[in-house]
């Protein structure tokens, strides 16, 4: 199997939920209405989804450590992209195909509180990816999650 070329998801790690969510808002993004307050919010945008969530939640679901801040020392920050794919057994067999390609498995796919099905790995130089398939997102002709 070849993995889609897309991120249908863009999330940062925040220090804030609301704050972060008002500063994009006051930009003129409009919010989905499946974003939860305090918890996550979801943006429409031109491409793929842009969410935002506590910094210290963005890794705990793929089993690492939470992040005390949403910046490593180094200035860079708290991120993770997201491929949606349309069916709980393509995310397995992404998974297995970016492990082929090099990148470490961090946590095979399994189903998750919110009704989504999940995993994540990480690339060559570290970065964390999600792969999952979610039965409430709709997917356009160009694999686009869509959302209220």
């Amino acid at each position: 199997m070849t993995v889609p070329a897309r991120v249908g998801v863009a999330t940062l790690g925040v220090s804030d939920v609301a704050r972060a969510t008002e500063f994009y808002r006051s930009l003129g993004w409009r919010l989905s209405s499946v974003s939860v307050p305090g918890v996550v919010s979801y943006f429409h945008t031109a491409g793929g989804l842009f969410s935002l969530v506590p910094a210290g939640d963005l890794t705990v679901d793929a089993g690492l450590p939470p992040r005390a801040a949403p910046h490593i020392a180094d200035g860079t920050r708290a991120t993770m992209l997201t491929i949606v794919l349309d069916h709980p057994d393509a995310v397995d067999d992404a998974l297995r195909s970016v492990v082929q390609a090099g990148a470490t498995l961090v946590s095979a796919g399994k189903p998750a509180e919110s009704g989504a099905y999940r995993g994540y790995f990480t690339d060559p130089d570290g970065h964390l990816w999600e792969v999952t398939h979610h039965p409430d997102w709709a997917l356009d002709g160009t694999g686009t999650p869509h959302l209220p």
